[in-house]
């Protein structure tokens, strides 16, 4: 009865209700997913409406300036994006306002329409938090109960959208705190994530695949190079970091009225983009982080993908910072895979999760995305590269309300 008790209390944390959580955990996977779903569905929409008519790119400032709008007028909390889930797991105040969702949504859609450089994992975990902490008075769950549903939320939103259920649990898992992982909650957390990618499937959503031709037998040798690359990847995961906060830092410094700092950004945005002409740096950039793991890239094209990210959410467009951070690492890597002498796309797939991983300080959840990305035959080496980028990155992170031991 003793072990019979532990193991549900370890697996549920409320051993007197452990349906509960298989319920919740269904109940709000398959609303993430559907929510993704909608997400992407519309993302993929925008992007092409805007690759099909290069004249939407003139539009990124009024864009800017009806983010701005949004989210000055109507956002309120909701401004703080992922962190404020984060500040609610460790210091509950109030429910994470549903609003955040619709917001997010539409700031996201709009960014990408008129060609801001932005991602769209923000999006999808923001979405996740506010829809699973609607359950939470509606199932009376206790304060620490309320925990575990934010997790559950950050999960969800994370497997659905990049199709990886192992890296959502454990990037939930490893974002509130830093080199602490709490697995009270791993089961309703991995099912969510399991639940909100396949219903995400369902819906007709397909995610990239990436293509790791050929990976080095682990050798010494090997195992050096890669550790290079490592320290390459965590400088690179500071410099972007670093160069988003000093944009942010001068737009909320010299322009009082908020809706500006995106109009005058994408102003600056349209003016660097017409001096290099070149449509790699709008959107996502995908078709570029495929094309980085098999052609070789040159070192200006991660240096100007961190340029004009950082000017794009440093200035207050919406969307996330991991896919530039995929495209950021995929491009550094294959750009070292020359003077390293290792296989292209082998070293951008590992600058694909380890620039991510330095940035997030998430190097568990980086090396399970690789894994389900790429396979388990660069496992070692992406292990290795990931810690090695998450150390010499330190505390810079683009989640300020992170906790550290």
């Amino acid at each position: 009865m003793n072990t019979s008790k532990k193991i549900k209390d370890f697996l549920f944390h409320s051993p007197n209700k452990p349906f509960v959580w298989v319920v919740l955990s269904v109940l709000i996977g398959s609303l993430i997913g559907s929510a993704s779903a909608l997400f992407l569905f519309v993302l993929e929409y925008v992007t092409t409406v805007r690759q099909a008519n290069p004249l939407f790119l003139f539009g990124l400032p009024v864009g800017g300036f009806l983010i701005g709008c949004l989210y000055y007028y109507f956002g309120g909390n909701a401004n703080k994006g992922n962190n404020l889930l984060i500040q609610e797991y460790h210091h509950p105040v109030a429910k994470i306002p549903f609003k955040i969702a619709p917001l997010v949504l539409v700031g996201t859609w709009v960014t990408h329409l008129f060609g801001g450089s932005a991602g769209r994992e923000g999006t999808a975990v923001q979405m996740g938090g506010a829809i699973a902490d609607q359950f939470t008075k509606l199932f009376k769950l206790e304060a620490t109960d309320r925990q575990a549903m934010l997790l559950m939320g950050i999960a969800g939103g994370f497997a659905s959208v990049f199709g990886t259920p192992l890296a959502g649990t454990v990037f939930a898992l490893e974002l509130m705190v830093v080199g602490r992982n709490k697995y009270t909650y791993i089961l309703p957390l991995l099912l969510t994530s399991i639940v909100s990618h396949y219903v995400c499937l369902a819906w007709g959503i397909t995610h990239t695949v990436y293509i790791v031709d050929w990976v080095p037998t682990l050798e010494l040798y090997t195992l050096l190079k890669v550790s290079i690359a490592g320290v390459l990847f965590g400088l690179t995961a500071i410099l972007f970091v670093k160069s988003t906060d000093t944009v942010s830092h001068f737009a909320s410094k010299f322009i009082s009225y908020p809706p500006l700092r995106p109009f005058l950004g994408g102003i600056v945005f349209l003016f660097l983009f017409y001096l290099i002409q070149d449509t790699r740096f709008l959107g996502l950039g995908v078709e570029t982080i495929v094309d980085s793991f098999h052609t070789s890239q040159t070192y200006s094209v991660f240096l100007l993908k961190i340029v004009f990210t950082a000017l794009t959410l440093g200035a207050g467009f919406k969307g996330g910072e991991v896919t530039p951070l995929f495209f950021i690492g995929a491009t550094l890597g294959s750009f070292l895979a020359l003077y390293l002498q290792l296989p292209i796309g082998f070293v951008a797939s590992l600058g694909f999760v380890a620039v991510f991983a330095g940035a997030t300080k998430t190097p568990l959840a980086c090396i399970f995305m690789a894994t389900e990305l790429f396979g388990s035959e660069t496992l070692i080496y992406t292990a290795l590269c990931c810690l090695i980028a998450y150390f010499i990155s330190g505390k810079h992170s683009i989640y300020k309300f992170q906790l550290y031991l």
